[in-house]
């Protein structure tokens, strides 16, 4: 099972490192990993995606909070949440085949974010499915490179 869990912490110094570590003692392997700033400078989000068993993970949830830079953690698997994940993705692009790949970016709604004579590098944000949609699309004209931020989520509504 899938798990997107939010965590969130002070902002300081080895505070990712502890965190990760507690996975990886484990035996887990993280999926994804995003880590920023909050709306307060001092706290910063981190977002993790990994599968396992529920049981295992509430086993790890718990751990977690022990920990003394932890302020909260959230396993988001039973909550209504948005989550994007962001891709640059640089495609080999001739003068033959670019307007193909721009064709392909717009229908994605994806960003040209820098055209070079044989390359051409394209943001695309979205879920899970779709940036893996657009890999597989743009597969074909040679990948260069491939960069990924991670899954982030925020639970949907007022909380």
């Amino acid at each position: 099972m899938k798990h997107t869990i939010s965590v969130q912490v002070e902002n300081k110094f080895g505070v990712l490192a502890r965190i990760s570590g507690l996975f990886s003692a484990r035996g887990y392997n993280i999926d994804s990993l995003a880590v920023g700033e909050t709306e307060d400078p001092d706290i910063s989000r981190i977002t993790i995606v990994v599968h396992g068993d529920e049981s295992v993970l509430e086993q790890v949830t718990k751990q977690l909070n022990k920990l003394p830079d932890v302020i909260k953690v959230k396993d988001f698997l039973k909550s209504n949440i948005v989550k994007r994940d962001l891709i640059l993705i640089k495609v080999f692009a001739d003068k033959k085949v670019r307007a193909e790949i721009v064709e392909i970016a717009a229908i994605f709604r994806a960003k040209i974010v820098d055209v070079a004579k044989e390359s051409i590098t394209i943001e695309v944000t979205g879920n899970e499915d779709k940036v893996v949609a657009f890999i597989d699309l743009v597969k074909p004209y040679k990948i260069k490179e491939i960069v990924r931020t991670g899954i982030i989520a925020i639970e949907r509504g007022e909380k």
